[in-house]
């Protein structure tokens, strides 16, 4: 038995898209993205739109089947298995809840549904008793059960879509932008809920968000993505506090900062320039196109993402310069 639950080496998702005759483009949405997740931690995700969050933990439950690269459950390898027996140890709760709920079933097929797939009730009563357990586990009770999701408020929709995760007691779950559809007063409570059943279910994260301040507040570790590719990872409090890499100290710089005499002490740090089209990214280190520190060693090499500090990852050829 490892101490990592999840492992991630190499992982690669390309895309094809329509070209010409003989030639075929590829959008690299994951490019060679390496880590791991301890059993019982929760790893944050971040990175601007389109970086290739969503898809990794997507890649990750095998739901894109992968590029190259291998995924690792529990010490198995897991990339070219049959996922049923996985499905029910890992869970993946989605960003939109208007979207990932049917509206034509109630909550009661909704969330049992995971349970009938598994065959993990014996009998109808059974079966009930479960959905309500899941049901009260996120706030929501046996009355919620016979109604359908357009009689439910995002946030309370984003709580069926959560006990829908719980219904098979998983150990991993892939969070995709949970909070981010719902309004900041329902937030707190769904993240503070994610913490609370966490400490009860001994559950393992994977925090996806573009919201730096979330993710500061629920992870452990925190790996920040540019691009297709991780370019630093570190503990939740290294990283706030001591970030190396200039696009992980842009991101920080604008974190909002409730006492405003610090934040006009607090300079921001505003990129140049668009995100480069994934289809084409830049050659060598794709942040060097916004990167003020860029050198022309950055456009021909890529930078290895590598240990800098004992569990502090960056990929960056100037840490030197950065850091001053």
């Amino acid at each position: 038995m490892s101490e990592r639950l999840v492992e991630v080496e190499g992982l690669k998702q390309y895309f094809p898209v329509a070209s010409g005759l003989f030639s075929k483009k590829y959008v690299k949405a994951v490019d060679d993205v390496s880590f791991f997740v301890k059993k019982g931690e929760t790893l944050g995700l971040v990175g601007e739109s389109g970086c290739g969050k969503t898809t990794t933990g997507r890649s990750i439950l095998r739901l894109h089947e992968p590029t190259a690269g291998t995924i690792k459950y529990d010490g198995v390898d897991i990339t070219h298995v049959n996922m049923l027996p996985y499905r029910k140890k890992m869970q993946i709760v989605f960003q939109d809840p208007y979207a990932s709920l049917n509206p034509r079933m109630t909550i009661r097929d909704i969330v049992g549904e995971p349970i009938d797939i598994h065959k993990l009730a014996k009998g109808k009563q059974e079966r009930e008793d479960m959905i309500i357990e899941s049901l009260r586990k996120v706030g929501l009770n046996s009355d919620h059960a016979g109604r359908y999701p357009h009689e439910f408020s995002g946030g309370q929709r984003q709580r069926i879509g959560i006990a829908r995760a719980l219904a098979v007691n998983p150990e991993f779950i892939v969070c995709d932008e949970p909070v981010s559809a719902l309004d900041v007063s329902i937030q707190a409570q769904v993240v503070n809920m994610f913490e609370e059943l966490q400490e009860d279910m001994g559950l393992t994260y994977l925090f996806i968000a573009h919201d730096l301040s979330v993710v500061k507040h629920i992870s452990d570790r925190i790996g920040v993505m540019y691009l297709g590719k991780m370019v630093e990872l570190a503990d939740s409090n290294e990283l706030t506090f001591h970030p190396v890499h200039p696009y992980t100290k842009s991101l920080i710089s604008a974190i909002p900062i409730p006492d405003p005499k610090k934040a006009r002490a607090n300079k921001r740090i505003v990129l140049e320039g668009d995100v480069p089209s994934p289809l084409n990214p830049p050659s060598g280190c794709r942040f060097r196109t916004r990167c003020k520190y860029a050198t022309p060693q950055c456009a021909e090499v890529e930078p290895e993402f590598k240990e800098i500090a004992p569990g502090h990852y960056a990929a960056c050829h100037n840490l030197d310069k950065v850091a001053d």
